[in-house]
């Protein structure tokens, strides 16, 4: 499951056992990049916090495809094929069309726009690329064709915030090798409810 110790569901005790029962699905399961924190459950808390809030909370002016969309995005780039697998997932669980999924994360990490992205999903991808290969290189302008992309200033900090947070993300699956294998997928908390469950 990952290259460090990790604390089982089963062998949790105390508030870690507490987190994992807010976050644990139907059956039970408790993703593998949560239980890769459970040494220090305090950063398991500050991750599922920031999870929940760029992701799946309200207001975000960006739509759950397009939020799935960049997060797919960001992992391609970075190589991290657990994020990839699980948010391809997810995008497809919105969409309710896997191969559509499919095409959307391929064509997301293309070198020019392609279909099925639309015009403004080529922006919020291309802002994404360009924030994770060359992030020290950003200037006030990709802000500019994100406003002519149609974006509001408060989608242009949720589009920076996910793409933030799927660093972060990444970064840990990659750096403490995190496995998918036996996961269900595509799982994640209800955006209209503010508890971590996931579903």
């Amino acid at each position: 499951m990952a290259w460090i110790k990790t604390i089982s569901p089963d062998d949790a005790t105390g508030p870690l056992a507490e987190t994992y029962r807010q976050v644990a699905g139907r059956d039970g399961h408790v993703d593998h990049i949560l239980q890769s924190h459970s040494m220090r459950p305090r950063t398991l808390d500050a991750h599922l916090a920031l999870y929940k809030a760029v992701l799946h909370s309200r207001p975000n002016d960006l739509s759950p495809r397009e939020r799935e969309l960049v997060g797919v995005c960001v992992s391609r780039l970075n190589g991290c094929e657990y994020c990839v697998v699980h948010h391809t997932a997810g995008l497809a669980r919105h969409l309710k069309d896997t191969a559509l999924a499919e095409q959307l994360a391929a064509a997301a990490v293309a070198d020019k726009p392609r279909e099925p992205l639309s015009p403004k999903e080529w922006a919020l991808c291309r802002y994404a690329r360009r924030l994770t290969e060359s992030p020290a290189e950003m200037c006030e302008n990709d802000i500019a064709e994100l406003r002519a992309a149609g974006l509001s200033d408060e989608a242009i900090l949720d589009l920076n915030q996910i793409v933030a947070y799927f660093a972060y993300a990444n970064r840990t699956v990659l750096g403490l090798g995190v496995s998918h294998t036996g996961e269900p997928l595509g799982l994640h908390p209800d955006e209209n409810r503010t508890d971590f469950r996931h579903s």
